[in-house]
């Protein structure tokens, strides 16, 4: 590892400071320019496990930069993944108090609950459609604890995956009911139309960011489990929010899902 375990820690509270807080910190690669990615997951392992003491559960996980406009975007050339806890749930009516987050968007996704556990390493997109039992229509929060997103891959990795919460819709269908690797999807802010994409811009198909999921996680002993969500990435960019913003996200054939800022 290229930073010492002081250094991890110290970066990792400071990001659970600044999550508290909401106020974001500069990113921890200006004062470590030796951080890596293997340091990042680590930094957020410490913080995940503070918060899995503090009562949290893990819910499921999350893809970040699935997609080539998130990967841009970001100015990075990689996925990442993040941990989706259950104090970490929104819910649709129930309005997110602004003024709580640093730097927030939101992003568009075609979301899965896992019916059975899946393989770590070797994990195959047949794999994949075998476990998973629902595709949900679904919002991810993200938002930066690093002032003005300027972040490199170990910043938002160390950051959680820049995740902050998850929002599920309503309807669940049966993935041999729907193409999954070919639903159009359109977000609104206000009533307006913000962003457009399809679910083939998640690393040309989304059930290719589970697979990954699963094989990445694995090489830290971590396995998907039965009745995890996994968000396996935006179909759009990320839109920004601004207090009092009401945002609908509609999937074809899926379903939409709302969510709602003071």
């Amino acid at each position: 590892m290229a930073v010492a375990d002081p250094v991890r820690a110290q970066i990792a509270a400071d990001l659970a400071q600044a999550e508290a807080t909401a106020v974001a910190i500069d990113p921890p690669t200006a004062s470590h320019p030796d951080l890596d990615v293997v340091d990042a997951y680590e930094i957020q392992l410490i913080n995940i496990r503070r918060r899995l003491d503090a009562g949290a559960a893990v819910a499921g996980h999350k893809v970040g930069l699935a997609s080539e406009a998130m990967q841009k975007m970001m100015n990075v050339d990689e996925p990442d993944y993040g941990h989706l806890l259950d104090d970490m749930q929104y819910f649709e009516g129930k309005p997110i108090d602004f003024s709580s987050l640093c730097f927030p968007r939101v992003e568009v996704e075609v979301g899965f609950i896992l019916g059975e556990d899946l393989p770590g390493e070797g994990c195959t997109n047949e794999d994949v459609v075998a476990a998973i039992e629902w595709v949900v229509p679904s919002i991810e929060l993200i938002d930066s604890r690093i002032r003005d997103w300027q972040i490199t891959l170990p910043d938002t990795i160390a950051d959680n995956a820049s995740s902050c919460g998850w929002i599920l819709g309503q309807q669940r269908v049966a993935i041999a009911d729907i193409d999954t690797g070919d639903i159009d999807a359109t977000l609104t802010r206000n009533g307006e139309v913000v962003a457009k994409g399809n679910s083939s811009a998640v690393l040309g198909h989304p059930l290719n960011a589970v697979s990954w999921l699963a094989n990445k996680v694995s090489t830290f002993g971590v396995r998907l489990r039965k009745g995890d969500v996994i968000l396996p990435g935006t179909a759009t960019r990320a839109i920004d929010i601004g207090s009092g913003d009401h945002f609908v996200a509609e999937f074809a054939g899926l379903g939409s899902v709302t969510l709602d800022f003071t």
